[in-house]
């Protein structure tokens, strides 16, 4: 799961901060401690800037100074709080990694690297510390998918449960493109704040139903986790949204405006900008057969593969059948007893050499020798043929729905319960940058 990617897409790309990699200021200053690291007024200033920057190429108005400071701070901390655990348990992303990050991100926009670090520099970011702030982004994603998959129990009948609802459910091929307003109730509030709070949701709802933009109320008035995106969560299947947004949008056209809704963090309000269905799944099946050889002390490569290539042309030449020949000279207990079949079956299922062979050879035709991890083989494909699976898939479709359900909602507690259990003190701001 690839969380760093949707962290770096999601602020747009240039959404950087540049953290302790930032250069020096003489006028820098400790602005905030998070437990025994502390957060700068550069690394504050960084993000505003890259954040601007993003607006201003969007057409975007941001709101006020305080309120941006504020979103802006709430994520370095949680940053750093995942940048923490991460030190604890020794995660390194190395050079590689990231270079393969950040040509599958210049991939994406349809870019080479050296156009990357053009883009980057009209922006006015160094592409060392954009690959920084990558390798933090990473860093950060691999420290929470650990400690968060801890946390996930997924039992059989749960996913037989779930596949069954699936396969009854008419919006089982849906995705919705959504977008989120949060508006918060703080622990404690009165019925008179709660009161002003849904009433102020309701308002955003009436303004958006006479046309307003989306987009500008999030960047204004939203607290939830997407807000610095416009409230953006992009596509998105029914099953794999947070359970507050799967229980509400049930068959909701484009432009649906849904809400406001309460749960326990406060008012929610959840724009369906697009919808786009999906296709069931089939898969190509292959029947092969196959004779394999073991090298042993006692039997080199080259002796097993002269067995084998002596075994095809007896075949070939009609004075010894396939089944004969497997049966005789086949290490492998289980196909040999069925003259070498190996039954219907998904090409994935096999090791990459043995896979290549049967999804390449000709329907008919005896492959030459070739070896894999098990011995040398040859193979024959008896026949293909084209599988709905969409019954099986739907089982591994209702795993990665509960794990993912499962894990966003586990991510969100971990990360309530880490910043609860740090020690954090702020010394205030200064928005240099406005």
């Amino acid at each position: 799961m690839k969380k760093w990617k949707t962290s770096l897409l999601g602020i747009a790309i240039w959404s950087l901060a540049a953290s302790s990699i930032a250069a020096p200021k003489e006028l820098d200053k400790v602005v905030t401690l998070v437990n025994d690291s502390v957060i700068l007024q550069s690394d504050v200033n960084a993000m505003l800037q890259t954040v601007r920057i993003n607006a201003a190429e969007q057409n975007q108005p941001l709101p006020d100074n305080a309120l941006l400071t504020e979103q802006v701070m709430e994520k370095l901390i949680i940053e750093t709080l995942q940048l923490q655990q991460a030190e604890q348990f020794g995660i390194r992303i190395d050079d590689t990694r990231l270079d393969q990050a950040v040509a599958e991100i210049a991939k994406e926009r349809k870019l080479t690297i050296p156009q990357l670090q053009q883009e980057l520099e009209k922006s006015g970011i160094s592409y060392s510390i954009f690959r920084e702030q990558m390798r933090r982004d990473m860093t950060a994603s691999e420290a929470r998918t650990i400690q968060v998959r801890r946390r996930i129990n997924i039992l059989p009948q749960e996913v037989e449960m779930l596949a069954e609802q699936l396969n009854k459910q008419t919006l089982q091929t849906v995705q919705f493109n959504i977008s989120h307003i949060q508006l918060r109730v703080e622990e404690g509030a009165t019925k008179e704040q709660r009161e002003e709070t849904q009433q102020q949701a309701q308002q955003i709802v009436d303004e958006l139903k006479n046309g307003a933009d989306f987009a500008n109320l999030a960047y204004s008035y939203s607290k939830g986790p997407k807000a610095l995106q416009g409230g953006e969560w992009g596509w998105m299947r029914q099953e794999e949204m947070p359970t507050i947004f799967a229980d509400q949008i049930k068959s909701n056209g484009k432009g649906a405006i849904i809400g406001p809704f309460r749960s326990g963090v406060g008012y929610h309000i959840i724009k369906v900008n697009d919808v786009k269905g999906l296709e069931t799944v089939s898969v190509t099946e292959v029947n092969a057969r196959h004779i394999l050889i073991k090298t042993s002390v006692i039997l080199s490569d080259d002796g097993a593969k002269r067995q084998l290539e002596k075994a095809r042309q007896d075949i070939l030449a009609g004075r010894q059948t396939f089944a004969d020949e497997a049966q005789k000279l086949s290490s492998d207990p289980g196909s040999a007893a069925n003259g070498g079949e190996l039954g219907w079956q998904t090409p994935d299922l096999y090791v990459p050499e043995f896979k290549d062979k049967i999804e390449t050879l000709p329907k008919g035709t005896i492959s030459e020798p070739f070896k894999t991890v098990h011995g040398w083989h040859i193979v024959e494909v008896l026949d293909r043929r084209n599988v709905d699976r969409t019954d099986a898939a739907m089982k591994n479709r209702a795993y990665r729905i509960l794990f993912s359900r499962k894990f966003n909602e586990e991510a969100q507690a971990w990360l309530q319960e880490l910043r609860a259990g740090a020690y954090i003190e702020q010394l205030g701001t200064n928005d240099d940058q406005g």
